[in-house]
């Protein structure tokens, strides 16, 4: 299956193609592929770049919630394409065509909980049923407090995560354009925080808070842990703390090679 559309940040056209496959999930532009694993990433700056593909947050946020654990995902463009700034296109497609069951896979347990603090920052793992919850905080800007807690992440996650998109605040803007991030994104792709209100229409009232749980799913599956084997709660964290939870996982049960 193919995806054709902008990359969220560069703006540059790229097509993304689907290939089934047995060997965990793999991307690959040109010459060059890489496997989905945190020790890969190479920058978590506004998203998660995996060697050198730009970007992976939404598509592997869309693998984990539809439990698909190999394929292999060429592009034309060393970056996802955008969208609508959701994964929900990407949930969509995928589920129109199907997925197939080839063989099954033993899970380590993760029979410790794991604790990432840094500072405001938290990050809260643990083995259980797939119980996420993510807590958007902006202190004294509005909207100040959101929190979104999805008790069966996989039964929910098409319809109450997937479509939630990215987003920013209005005073951000200016500084994210100028360093030429955003570029595929528009006021129907993205949210815009104002001041005391959304600048335009969103698809949840607690959109921000969703995405945010969005994309920490997408994160954590790079670790390679099916989501619903897990419990979660993000507390105001981002891209990089995220990948850092990530490898710890993969410490924990002895997934630290990138292969």
């Amino acid at each position: 299956m193919q995806f054709e559309g902008l990359g969220l940040h560069t703006g540059q056209s790229v097509t993304m193609t689907l290939h089934p496959d047995n060997q965990g999930i793999r991307f690959r532009y040109g010459t060059d592929t890489v496997t989905a694993h945190p020790e890969n990433v190479t920058d978590t700056t506004r998203s998660t770049k995996l060697g050198t593909i730009g970007t992976v947050e939404h598509i592997m946020s869309a693998l984990a919630g539809l439990e698909i654990t190999d394929v292999t995902i060429e592009l034309t463009f060393p970056e996802i394409p955008g969208m609508d700034g959701s994964a929900k296109p990407f949930v969509d497609e995928i589920n129109s065509i199907g997925t197939e069951e080839f063989d099954q896979a033993e899970i380590t347990d993760l029979y410790s909980r794991l604790f990432l603090p840094d500072g405001d920052i938290k990050i809260s793992i643990g083995k259980g049923s797939g119980h996420w919850r993510y807590e958007y905080e902006t202190g004294d800007r509005w909207p100040g407090s959101q929190h979104f807690d999805c008790t069966n992440v996989i039964q929910q996650y098409s319809t109450e995560i997937a479509p939630a998109r990215t987003f920013g605040l209005k005073e951000e803007i200016p500084h994210v354009l100028k360093l030429g991030l955003a570029q595929g994104l528009d006021a129907d792709s993205a949210g815009i925080l104002e001041d005391r209100q959304y600048m335009n229409p969103v698809r949840f009232q607690d959109e921000p808070a969703r995405h945010k749980l969005l994309d920490l799913m997408g994160d954590l599956y790079l670790s390679g842990v099916p989501v619903k084997f897990l419990n979660v709660v993000g507390h105001r964290s981002g891209h990089k703390a995220q990948v850092e939870a990530a490898k710890m996982i993969c410490k924990a049960l002895g997934r630290e090679h990138k292969a």
